[in-house]
């Protein structure tokens, strides 16, 4: 029987750091993000989706995505973020529906990186759900320093995911991610053993 565990976490918490761990140990895993990447490609759906939306002030000179406009324009605008979030949803989760069932079909146990995985409703896809954790501070931090962002910025970012203890409460297995990596990853090894011993 396939098993298919979610992988979340709230922004910077190091969901990728755990992601390319259990590449390297041979799992697939499926990344949304990088999902969502290639749709925002020119000419593909979700591209068309926001050009048709918000109009061509979102597109830098060579015609791709300005992502960072949009991540602006949206996140300090509830009803455009709402909206935004209205047409990609849908797309998005046909498309990850489409690559889960052909993995499903080839391994036995394989992953799915969602960063919005309880916020959108994906529990119900899961047999396990593993959640990347690292105290608020930390969150803040990392964010202001891997995107560039001011507080004020980084803070709405994080205010517009659902809490890190809701998250908490909610996942099956707990990844604490404040410390070293080699303390990440002995974490990770033992939540491996656990479920190939299922």
């Amino acid at each position: 029987m396939v098993r298919i565990i979610g992988i979340t976490g709230g922004i910077a918490s190091g969901k990728s750091t755990v992601t390319e761990f259990l590449r390297q140990q041979g799992y697939q895993v499926i990344d949304a993000d990088q999902v969502v990447h290639e749709l925002q490609e020119p000419g593909e759906r979700l591209y068309q989706a926001l050009l048709s939306t918000f109009g061509s002030s979102i597109l830098q000179e060579d015609g791709r995505l300005d992502r960072p406009k949009l991540g602006a324009m949206i996140f300090g605008n509830p009803e455009l973020l709402a909206q935004s979030s209205q047409i990609q949803n849908q797309i998005i989760r046909e498309e990850l529906a489409g690559r889960r069932d052909l993995l499903a079909g080839k391994e036995d146990i394989f992953f799915m990186d969602l960063p919005l995985l309880f916020e959108l409703d994906y529990e119900a896809w899961f047999d396990q759900v593993w959640l990347v954790d690292v105290t608020e501070e930390t969150q803040l931090s990392r964010l202001m320093t891997r995107n560039a962002l001011s507080q004020e910025e980084a803070e709405k970012r994080i205010a517009a995911q659902l809490s890190l203890q809701e998250k908490r409460n909610r996942a099956d297995v707990l990844i604490d991610n404040n410390g070293p990596l080699e303390l990440t990853q002995e974490q990770l090894r033992e939540a491996l053993q656990k479920l190939e011993r299922r």
